[in-house]
């Protein structure tokens, strides 16, 4: 039985190319789901955080964070948003910039390992990054963040007391770790079983093409039963 392909992916919540990247891994790996040996994949997410210096709450909207945390014109910035909410819609994806929050994300990547130790690490990171980007909610604050995870099927007392207690801080703190480890300067990163890093949020077809070379690699080094 060949081992699973592991996929790492660094990303941050507040990330626009974060979350097209995540659908288009998913897109990607559907398109291989109908092969006679699909390849079986396991994708776990990691902490980054591109701004962490952000209050949690921040006064103005995101051409206001942008302008003022890259020095850009506004009008650069909102044709910035506009193409990136053109490719996010390519990726059945729609964002409202006019509705976002901008915040601090650490105990939003909190809560991401909290349920990953409850098994709902996928449901949280959709659901997470869905609010921020499609629905305009506050992904900073505690109580925000507890209805969010009881919609991801989370326990709300658990998920309140894992985020006061801050128990998972150290987890998000050893995955920037590792990215500074691995030289990621930006997200989303995909790290390939350990081996293959892949930047940025590269097309459906590209993750669907490294999902069967992968999977055809381990095949091949995997050793033979009796």
């Amino acid at each position: 039985m060949t081992e699973k392909i592991k996929i790492d992916v660094w990303s941050d919540i507040a990330c626009p190319w974060c979350y097209i990247g995540k659908r288009n891994l998913e897109n990607g790996l559907a398109q291989t789901a109908a092969d006679a040996d699909a390849p079986q994949v396991e994708v776990t997410f990691h902490s980054y955080e591109l701004s962490p210096d952000t209050p949690v709450d921040f006064e103005g909207d995101e051409i206001d964070f942008l302008a003022g945390h890259k020095g850009m014109p506004r009008e650069r910035v909102k044709e910035m948003l506009d193409n990136v909410t053109g490719v996010a819609a390519k990726a059945g994806l729609e964002y409202r910039f006019d509705l976002l929050q901008h915040t601090n994300t650490v105990k939003a990547h909190e809560l991401l390992h909290f349920a990953k130790a409850q098994g709902r690490q996928h449901e949280m990171a959709e659901r997470l990054m869905s609010a921020y980007f499609t629905e305009g909610r506050h992904v900073g604050r505690i109580d925000d963040l507890v209805e969010l995870a009881t919609e991801a099927g989370l326990d709300a007392d658990a998920a309140r007391d894992a985020l006061q207690s801050g128990r998972y801080l150290a987890h998000v703190h050893a995955d920037q770790a590792q990215a500074q480890a691995y030289g990621i300067q930006g997200v989303p990163f995909f790290v390939i079983d350990g081996k293959y890093g892949v930047s940025g949020a590269q097309p459906a077809d590209a993750f669907a093409q490294i999902a069967r070379q992968v999977w055809a690699e381990k095949q091949q080094t995997a050793p033979q039963q009796a």
